[in-house]
């Protein structure tokens, strides 16, 4: 198992969701899960502290189960099967470790509420997380099939005619 850390909500510009972007402690990999927007606003709500007048469905959650002497231990993303993540959240109740079978979004809304530690397998983020995109500077060394791609675009570029180019033209004032 991986440790990884919320490192954003970020909304979708085609549609309602929103995606929860995890990050690996100890690495630059990201996992992105796709999650609601009443789950987004939960998770959001719990990491800017923000208070609510009444308690969220996870406030309750949480509350429920201090009520009832369990202690969550810690949230884990199990797996990834037919494009759909998997959850589990640890709790120890009376001495017993017990899994309760969840969606990612819930695990995490709870686990930000309770302060646990959130895992990913790692078969789950062999495939399915990524890593940041590395710039490539001028000089940098590319292997022969980038570069065979980017020779296209240099053709290109060689073939303008930008001696007609007025700099100021479009300009407006």
């Amino acid at each position: 198992m991986v440790e990884v850390e919320i490192d954003s909500i970020r909304v979708s510009l085609m549609s309602q969701h929103r995606v929860v972007i995890l990050k690996e402690i100890h690495s630059e990999r990201f996992l992105s899960i796709w999650i609601g927007p009443y789950e987004a606003e939960a998770i959001t709500v719990s990491l800017q502290e923000l208070e609510v007048s009444r308690p969220l469905t996870h406030d309750l959650l949480r509350n429920l189960l201090l009520a009832l002497g369990a202690e969550v231990k810690q949230v884990n993303i199990t797996e990834l099967k037919d494009d759909v993540f998997h959850a589990n959240i640890i709790v120890s109740v009376n001495g017993r470790e017990i899994e309760i079978d969840s969606r990612p979004s819930d695990a995490l809304a709870l686990a930000v509420r309770v302060h646990v530690p959130i895992f990913v397998d790692e078969a789950v983020m062999e495939e399915a997380a990524s890593l940041p995109e590395v710039n490539v500077e001028v000089g940098d060394v590319v292997d022969e099939s980038t570069q065979e791609r980017l020779e296209v675009f240099k053709d290109f570029v060689e073939t303008l005619d930008l001696e007609d180019i007025d700099p100021s033209e479009g300009d407006e004032e």
